[in-house]
């Protein structure tokens, strides 16, 4: 065995378990919060989950409407997601979303989980891995950017004498803030070189710390000059495609919403649908609660809630919420299984990616 070195700037196993300790630390940390998050909202999660033998009362028929229609919701974010990456085709997209999807559901940190998984998917497939993250980035900030101005529909029926309540009103206001400040945000890191570079600048630093606390030699490539080409790549893209990138990303949250409705409408209930989009905002604000996964029990209790709002009567909130969550929730699941199932076959480990061309991902010149 071969003896460790005398000079303590060669010895590495001394530093090693430092970065260990604290993911360990961290992750019990994380699931402490969950454990508890998860014993405040069960009372209410069991007595929704009480109500799933009066799903049959639905007509068959329904639950076909909805699975089509979150179905529609995820086809248009691999969509979205293709046209950021210029790639044409849909085998890596679809499977590296949907596991990376049921990652975020099944654990907790909602996209902190599930988009790492999707990026090393895709990067294993070949794509630059600079480009991958800026356009999955673009491909996140556009969706939710989406979702948060939606509100703004409200408006017209509100100025027509729609009654809401004021608390849709705070949430639709609160949600169109939000929904300006994403553009906003969005639109700076498309065109702004410098703060594009700043970032850069940035992963360089944490980068060269990481490597320092690990005893590693500095890289020799930096980031920044990465970071701007993927930058240009993405926004490039989504400019030359934007008439079908902006009806991906609106479609991607409004089939979700119309599946909300649809559950509605399946349990008997018809409220106005202007009342129930600003419920299904602030629901799906509550998804993104990183504590539990998925925002499992908040979102529950919390569109249950809303929904009562839009004038939604509790028992017929609690069936639909059931029915909604069961195919925009549960049903992804072994869905992302299956695709990581089937992406593992196609790309094995030991094989090596093929780096795309123009008429799959990122141009071979650019890499």
């Amino acid at each position: 065995m071969q003896a460790a070195s005398d000079d303590p700037g060669t010895n590495v196993p001394a530093a090693g378990p430092v970065p260990n300790r604290r993911r360990t630390i961290g992750r019990i940390v994380l699931l402490v919060a969950f454990g508890v998050s998860l014993y405040l909202v069960a009372p209410g999660l069991l007595a929704l989950f009480g109500s799933i033998p009066r799903l049959r009362d639905v007509f068959p028929a329904w639950f076909l409407a909805v699975a089509v229609l979150e179905a529609l919701a995820f086809v248009c974010i691999w969509e979205l997601t293709r046209i950021a990456l210029k790639t044409k085709l849909w085998f890596d997209v679809v499977c590296s979303q949907l596991a990376g999807n049921a990652l975020s559901r099944a654990l907790p940190g909602g996209a902190a989980t599930g988009g790492p998984l999707q990026l090393q998917m895709l990067t294993r497939a070949g794509f630059d891995p600079a480009t991958t993250t800026t356009a999955l980035t673009a491909v996140g900030l556009l969706s939710t950017a989406t979702l948060f101005v939606l509100p703004v529909v409200a408006i017209v029926p509100m100025l027509f004498g729609l009654a809401v309540d004021s608390r849709l009103i705070r949430g639709a206001i609160l949600g169109a803030a939000i929904g300006t400040f994403l553009l906003a945000g969005g639109s700076v890191l498309l065109t702004s070189d410098r703060v594009v570079r700043g970032v850069g600048n940035f992963i360089d630093t944490l980068i060269r710390r990481y490597r320092k606390l690990r005893h590693q030699p500095a890289p020799t490539e930096t980031m920044v000059d990465r970071v701007v080409d993927a930058r240009d790549f993405v926004r490039d893209a989504l400019s030359s495609s934007w008439k079908r990138a902006l009806p991906a990303a609106l479609g991607n949250q409004v089939f979700d919403f119309l599946a909300l409705y649809a559950s509605l409408l399946a349990v008997g209930a018809y409220p106005d649908p202007t009342l129930v989009l600003l419920a299904y905002v602030a629901g799906a604000a509550l998804a993104m609660v990183p504590i539990t996964p998925g925002g499992l029990g908040f979102v529950e209790a919390g569109l249950t809630g809303v929904l009562a709002l839009a004038g939604v009567s509790p028992d017929h909130a609690v069936l639909a919420v059931l029915l909604y969550r069961l195919f925009s929730y549960w049903a992804p699941l072994p869905a992302g299984v299956a695709a990581s199932t089937a992406f593992s076959r196609r790309h094995r480990p030991g094989d090596a990616a093929e780096p795309p061309d123009t008429t799959r991902g990122i141009p071979t010149g650019e890499r």
